[in-house]
């Protein structure tokens, strides 16, 4: 298997004026291909830190981390924001969708930055990701008409409209009912299954029991 993401004795340090809190301590850590990854450990213990990094919408204090083989610590922000666009799909606990925009145009998102994508290739792709998920019903509703679980759908929806390799949630059945919760893990296990590599934060074990392993942190160190 080919490997995907690669943490080298990553660290991440947060410091303010009086006081330095290490979030993650020397992580070595290696995501393959098509791996559908859970992360668990109590509160605090730097797990969003961890998918923060491994997105790149931050940087390690010291160590690297590679997306394809391919360092990206020296990167600039501007390049950084292009190969999240492109490689990178968040779903978030709290959704983060948009109230003003309906499901169609939520969904649209992260392609109104992508470049050479028309806006007719962009909606007939975001119907087609919709259907996917289930929602082609719902394109013109707005998310304050969704239940949670259909806002987590469009939160999906909008993660895998751009195509991207790597797919991180944070807690996505955290605001779910046991039964909701487990729709949406079905859905991202048939979107693992297509190919697509997730990297899953849960607090459940029945969750984490169903994805091909488990890390688990404490106080910022792999644990596993």
């Amino acid at each position: 298997m080919n490997k995907i993401l690669q943490l080298n004795q990553v660290r991440k340090i947060y410091a303010t004026r009086d006081i330095e809190t290490v979030a993650l301590n020397n992580i070595n850590l290696e995501i393959e291909k098509g791996e559908f990854v859970s992360v668990m450990g109590p509160s605090g213990c730097g797990k969003s830190t961890l998918l923060n990094l491994m997105g790149l919408l931050d940087k390690p204090t010291d160590g690297s981390i590679l997306l394809n083989s391919k360092e990206t610590d020296s990167h600039k922000d501007k390049v950084l924001s292009r190969l999240r666009n492109e490689n990178v799909g968040f779903i978030f606990q709290s959704f983060h969708l948009i109230g003003d925009l309906n499901v169609l145009h939520n969904t649209e998102v992260p392609l109104l930055y992508r470049k050479g994508v028309s806006g007719k290739e962009r909606r007939d792709r975001c119907r087609e990701v919709l259907e996917r998920v289930g929602l082609s019903s719902r394109m013109k509703h707005f998310p304050s008409q969704l239940s949670g679980g259909q806002k987590q759908r469009v939160a999906i929806a909008r993660a895998l409209s751009g195509d991207p390799e790597v797919l991180l949630a944070d807690e996505p059945t955290g605001n779910l009912d046991s039964k909701m919760g487990a729709e949406i893990m079905d859905l991202l296990m048939e979107v693992n299954k297509k190919g697509t590599t997730i990297v899953m934060v849960t607090h459940d074990e029945k969750l984490a029991a169903q994805t091909h392993r488990t890390i688990r942190l404490f106080d910022g160190e792999r644990v596993d």
